[in-house]
């Protein structure tokens, strides 16, 4: 299982953002917190968020949409639920599942998906008749 830090720095990776090194704090540490003052986690960071969201250029965004969006990803992609709960840090199925939101499109490929298998050729194999004894 990774550690927190490991996660951020791995999914950074994964988006692009940077070669997996966390960019050190004035001290020289790397830090696993996106929101902090030189390693202490800022604990009311709504200020912080809105104007982060406003440079980023996705502005009036919730820290929520992000994870939604993260899981949703994780689900389109096929990674299994146990993975993508280890990535985006829910503890239990439940909680995971208020982040799974199924859109009417899903359920659309869902169907198509299925149709496929039902109307697929059926492979028939070759059967050796057994010799009566």
């Amino acid at each position: 299982m990774m550690k927190p830090n490991e996660r951020v720095a791995y999914l950074l990776t994964r988006c692009g953002q940077t070669d997996g090194v966390l960019p050190p704090t004035t001290s020289g540490t790397i830090i696993p917190y996106v929101f902090h003052r030189d390693g202490t986690p800022i604990r009311y960071f709504r200020r912080s968020w809105l104007s982060a969201c406003t440079v980023a250029g996705c502005p009036g965004q919730i820290p929520h949409d992000f994870r939604r969006t993260a899981v949703r990803n994780l689900e389109r992609a096929g990674i299994s639920r146990s993975a993508a709960m280890a990535l985006v840090g829910h503890k239990t199925q439940s909680i995971y599942n208020r982040y799974a939101i199924v859109a009417e499109q899903d359920l659309k490929d869902a169907g198509e998906k299925l149709a496929i298998l039902h109307h697929a050729p059926v492979k028939r194999r070759k059967v050796a008749q057994l010799r009566p004894r």
